[in-house]
């Protein structure tokens, strides 16, 4: 017996038609989305105006010998040759300066923004509100108004009556008066690591952020195994809190590098004007004098800020590099 099976042919499916393109898309996009541009404006403005037009019109600059007005001379790469040629000396003592200042300013800082934070995360502590408002009061000063009180606290005269008050306090200790900023060791550029930790409230209000961000389970697990106040420190709260360390070691960094705060407290931060000139001469201070107070080196001084970019960059680059330490949380 045979048996003949007989296949059917499946007709193929409809092909399904893709919509077409409505016409005035564009026209209907604007429409919708009007509102949101309009309220985005005032942001797009500032950042092609104060941002990326001044960005591209100083690297267009550095490549002249200019002052911005009248004096235009092609130099190529002159300027950033000049660097390491005619003013290596003085870059030299600029840069060994800056690296100074961010190696011991940038730890220092961090480490009392983050042991003030823990203080104030203490809820226990009475009051401990008003206390994170006290600490972060001194940031809430103008940096001209904060230089201007250190100033005249620091204030070196020969005379013991006018001194400034720190030095009063200095002599009624019956030790001899310093001349901070003035004085031919080191301690010029040591007023500069004292004075900023009067602005550590700022660290400290990121770090109880971070703080509130851990999972209190995690603590009272510890508390269950009996695990000590310093071990839930170590292996909760410091791993925890990785990413913010990160975070504001980055912006230390890139902040420290671009400081300019040595030209409201030395005589002008110049080269060969004492000591004070030499060890507060800082990479900022050097692209501020270059523009401000040489004629027509603003092109020179554009291209020095680019190298200052370029170290930015590097350092941050090698800061993520190695950022294997930073915990963002276990993978799913």
């Amino acid at each position: 017996m045979k048996i003949n099976i007989q296949t059917a042919e499946v007709a193929p499916a409809p092909q399904e038609q893709l919509p077409k393109k409505e016409k005035g898309s564009l026209k209907k996009f604007i429409k919708n989305n009007y509102t949101g541009w309009l309220f985005n404006l005032p942001l797009v403005i500032g950042l092609l105006a104060f941002t990326l037009i001044p960005v591209g019109y100083s690297l267009y600059i550095s490549f002249w010998r200019t002052n911005g007005i009248n004096i235009w001379e092609w130099r190529g790469f002159d300027n950033y040759i000049r660097m390491f040629t005619v003013d290596r000396e003085e870059i030299g003592i600029v840069l060994l300066n800056t690296f100074y200042y961010v190696i011991v300013s940038v730890p220092l800082g961090l480490v009392v923004s983050y042991l003030l934070a823990i203080l104030v995360n203490n809820t226990i502590i009475k009051g401990v509100n008003s206390y994170r408002v006290l600490y972060y009061l001194p940031c809430m000063i103008p940096a001209v108004a904060a230089a201007l009180l250190w100033t005249d606290m620091m204030k070196y005269t020969a005379s013991s009556e006018s001194m400034g008050i720190l030095n009063q306090m200095l002599i009624s200790m019956g030790l001899p008066a310093s001349r901070w900023f003035q004085s031919e060791g080191p301690s010029a550029i040591a007023s500069l690591f004292f004075i900023n930790l009067w602005s550590s409230g700022s660290g400290m209000i990121l770090w109880l952020s971070a703080f509130k961000n851990i999972d209190k389970g995690l603590y009272e697990a510890a508390d269950i195994e009996g695990a000590s106040r310093f071990r839930k420190f170590y292996t909760i709260t410091i791993p925890m809190s990785t990413p913010m360390i990160f975070y504001n070691l980055i912006m230390s960094v890139i902040g420290s590098i671009q400081y300019t705060g040595t030209l409201m407290y030395s005589s002008g931060a110049l080269p060969g004007r004492g000591s004070d000139g030499q060890s507060l001469y800082m990479l900022g201070v050097k692209i501020y004098n270059t523009s401000f107070k040489i004629s027509g080196a603003q092109g020179y001084a554009a291209a020095l800020a680019w190298f200052m970019l370029a170290i930015i960059a590097a350092l941050t680059g090698i800061l993520f590099k190695t950022s294997k330490w930073v915990f963002y949380g276990e993978d799913d």
